[in-house]
């Protein structure tokens, strides 16, 4: 099996911590490893690095090789410009596809984490069984709570067990719900959060690609030839229409299927998503840094730069210092900070981005 894992984000509503030179895969948020190191410690029991990639762009790439000097370098895959999913993984299994047209590949996100490591492993290896006999695979999380922020899957009839999951049909794919929806969702027991996970064999992909994104199959092959000429696919690739794999492969195709997962699964899109997945002390606060004093303060994180920070009588409020910048919003609000970065775009402040 092959892993191709997307890491060309920002990371925008984990600034200032997340910089454009800097984004959140390639931050230790999450214990002393990179999002990108934890990543390919969590694959590398059952893939080798070797047949590992990445899709990124052409600064990431060179931070990545530092991060993960055991990577080949013809495994990074360079997108000369962001076209969303479906163009970014037709990219990379293009690149596979030299190496073995017939072999399954996983499209991961650099960004993810999981609680329950083995258990994901397991699930992905139950993808790849399912994968084998032509499916279109995805991993569903089983949802906590009516979570408003995720699109949904619900699955359909049983196909079978693989590597003792329980495997099912998708029965259509869900964009993201109102509350009721979502509550009324969780209560069937039948939805599952998409995960952005996606399992397949390469030669699968390839015919649904040129299926359902007949246009965009016309331009991988071009792509093709140009890689093996030498030559850039840069002039290509800027005549690609954006698409999600989403969108345009799996909401169309008929043969999908989804494997559950309940592994603790966490997309890290946010710092109130960083609060519920670290450590937290007696008062169910992260506190991250030296120099960080708290006091009748509860459900929070906080992160110092070096600087003193005190609180006082606060609850559920992130508080993140990086020494140009400091966020303060309550945690509730925590996906409002890309609303910032907006802003620094629009008045031209490149020096905070």
């Amino acid at each position: 099996m092959y892993a191709l894992i997307l890491a060309g984000g920002v990371g925008t509503r984990l600034w200032p911590r997340s910089r454009k030179n800097m984004p959140k895969q390639l931050l230790p948020l999450i214990g002393d490893r990179t999002m990108v190191q934890a990543t390919v410690d969590r694959i590398l029991p059952i893939i080798p690095v070797e047949h590992i990639f990445f899709a990124t762009n052409e600064t990431y790439g060179s931070l990545i090789l530092e991060q993960i000097p055991d990577l080949p370098r013809r495994n990074i895959v360079t997108e000369p410009s962001g076209k969303s999913t479906a163009p970014c993984i037709g990219l990379g299994a293009l690149h596979m596809q030299q190496l073995d047209p017939n072999e399954v590949m996983a499209s991961l996100h650099s960004d993810h984490f999981m609680a329950d490591e083995e258990g994901f492993r397991q699930a992905l290896l139950a993808a790849e069984e399912v994968a084998r006999q032509g499916y279109l695979v995805t991993l569903g999380v089983t949802p906590n709570k009516p979570e408003t922020g995720y699109g949904y899957v619900k699955r359909g009839e049983e196909i079978g067990e693989f590597n003792h999951h329980t495997v099912y049909q998708v029965n259509r794919f869900l964009e993201k719900p109102d509350l009721a929806t979502a509550e009324r969702f969780l209560a069937s027991g039948t939805y599952y959060w998409n995960s952005g996970i996606f399992i397949w064999q390469i030669s699968t992909l390839m015919e649904a690609f040129n299926h359902y994104l007949p246009d965009f199959y016309s331009q991988l092959d071009q792509m093709g030839q140009a890689l093996i000429a030498g030559e850039s696919i840069e002039p290509i690739w800027e005549n690609i229409s954006p698409v999600s794999i989403d969108v345009g492969i799996m909401e169309k195709a008929e043969k999908v299927a989804v494997v559950p997962l309940d592994v603790g699964w966490n997309d890290v899109g946010s710092w109130a998503a960083l609060h519920e997945i670290n450590q937290v002390d007696e008062n169910n606060n992260v506190v991250q840094g030296t120099d960080i004093l708290t006091f009748d303060t509860k459900g929070s994180l906080i992160q110092s730069n070096g600087r003193l920070i005190a609180t006082i009588g606060l609850e559920n409020v992130i508080i993140v210092d990086t020494g140009d910048a400091l966020v303060v919003c309550a945690k509730d609000k925590a996906q409002d900070v890309k609303k910032v970065v907006n802003w620094l775009e629009e008045n031209n402040r490149s020096d905070l981005m």
